[in-house]
């Protein structure tokens, strides 16, 4: 009894920490796939004209641009965490490019959720400049769709790697990454909803590693238990 108190007491702090990744990456997961989603469908007709002369539509974007920051402090919650979960068993180049990409995308998506917010301020005012309108919807797409989703794409990448080689995750979760990176770098520009693919990968790494964690806790206390008992 006294020897499994430490070592409970030595795990607990290990076991939370996992639990934080995985509630923050569910957390960015539903909140981004939720302002992309509500995105994509108020801008189906997203002229100049219709997006004018419907309120509804401007409100909705709103609404999905005021989730982008809490979906962005979620995402940094869960990089710091998963940094720290491999520790020493982290590959160095790989811990690296998954830290910097993660960085990198927050940032553009920061920066395209501005201009979006910009643009959508310019709309409540007479004599709005097409020209002006059409470049700054351009640069906000192209910065979100190219530049954002292929960083998102080296960040699967990464992690499904690192997660692979310190067998943190099943197998099967690190190759479904491969193919969503794949998907991100080729084609994420041409087919929009393909980037849903990021986020609905990042709330699959969570859960999955929200339900092992609640399975293994148990296991090293029991087995050095089981070591201990000879001995005394």
């Amino acid at each position: 009894m006294s020897t499994d108190e430490p070592v409970a007491a030595l795990f607990r702090p290990f076991w939370r920490s996992r639990r934080a990744a995985a509630i923050a990456g569910i957390l960015f997961g539903v909140l981004l796939l939720t302002a992309m989603v509500m995105t994509r469908i108020a801008l189906a007709e997203g002229s100049l004209v219709v997006l004018q002369s419907d309120p509804q539509r401007r409100t909705l974007i709103r609404f999905s641009l005021g989730l982008v920051p809490f979906a962005g402090i979620a995402f940094l919650w869960f990089i710091g965490v998963i940094r720290e979960q491999l520790g020493a068993v982290e590959d160095r180049l790989f811990s690296t490019v998954f830290f910097g990409s993660g960085l990198l995308f927050l940032a553009m998506l920061f920066v395209g959720a501005i201009t979006s917010s910009s643009l959508l301020d310019m709309l409540d005012r007479p004599g709005v400049d097409a020209g002006l309108w059409d470049f700054g919807r351009d640069n906000a797409q192209g910065l979100f769709a190219i530049y954002a989703m292929r960083m998102a794409a080296v960040f699967t990448l990464s992690v499904s790697t690192v997660g692979m080689r310190a067998a943190a995750m099943p197998r099967w979760v690190s190759f479904l990454g491969y193919v969503v990176a794949l998907g991100l770098l080729v084609a994420s520009n041409g087919q929009p909803w393909l980037q849903l693919a990021f986020p609905t990968w990042v709330l699959l790494v969570s859960i999955v590693i929200l339900v092992r964690s609640s399975r293994s806790p148990t296991t090293p206390a029991t087995g050095t238990a089981g070591r201990d008992t000879p001995d005394g």
